[in-house]
């Protein structure tokens, strides 16, 4: 029997949504793992902000971030509220702006963020029966921010040659008493005492197979431990 893995987004579009490379990366690698049933679901809440990604730029225009991510989801999506930890045996978060802004409020707030309810009740649910929770790129944040003490990495802690804009993070998970592991992009952590698993993704700026090589370490290593 396939292991039954939950995947969580953000919204549909790296700027104000899940990064849609990290996000069909994961399914790839679940599917080629023999994930039996992948679910998938998104807060039925309104994105902070849109952003014209041509541009890079705001737009005055409303959406919704569980109708944004059906798109990526053709159209096979749930309400987050309705996902219930005992039908599944692990969940993935790919990451994206949308998780510092909808899933929770990181990209406004840093280390001083919320996370929204059902994110968190989530994180809970699947910490409490002890099954592995997969994050990758900024996604790692919420498990700092729900589980202090808690192992992560989002890359490196100093801007290697250039390739890590954001190792800041890694102080700012610290600040939250978790500790950062440093890893290239192309691996993934195992915080076995939490069952967290977690990669870089885009957090590192290389070539795209090596950001889906490390996204399917953490997809192997989470599916080891489901």
């Amino acid at each position: 029997m396939g292991k039954r893995v939950a995947l969580v987004l953000a919204g549909c579009g790296v700027f104000d949504g899940s990064e849609i490379h990290e996000a069909s990366a994961a399914l790839v690698h679940l599917s080629r793992g023999g994930a039996e049933v992948v679910k998938i679901f998104a807060p039925n809440i309104e994105q902070r902000d849109v952003v014209n990604h041509l541009k890079g730029s705001p737009v005055e225009e409303k959406r919704n971030v569980l109708v944004e991510s059906a798109r990526l989801a053709r159209g096979n999506i749930q309400d987050l509220a309705e996902l219930k930890a005992s039908e599944f045996d692990a969940v993935i978060f790919p990451g994206g702006f949308g998780v510092a802004k909808n899933l929770c409020s990181w990209a406004v707030d840093g280390k001083n963020c919320t996370v929204n309810e059902h994110v968190n009740s989530t994180l809970q649910a699947f910490h409490s029966a002890k099954k592995p929770i997969g994050l990758c790129c900024i996604s790692p944040v919420l498990a700092a921010k729900v589980f202090p003490g808690c192992e992560v990495t989002v890359g490196q802690d100093k801007n290697v040659d250039g390739r890590f804009p954001d190792a800041e993070t890694a102080s700012a998970i610290a600040e939250l008493g978790c500790k950062h592991i440093c890893k290239n992009v192309n691996e993934s952590h195992v915080d076995k005492a939490n069952k967290i698993v977690t990669t870089c993704a885009f957090m590192c700026k290389a070539p795209l197979h090596e950001i889906f090589d490390g996204i399917g370490t953490m997809v192997q290593e989470v599916l080891k431990l489901a």
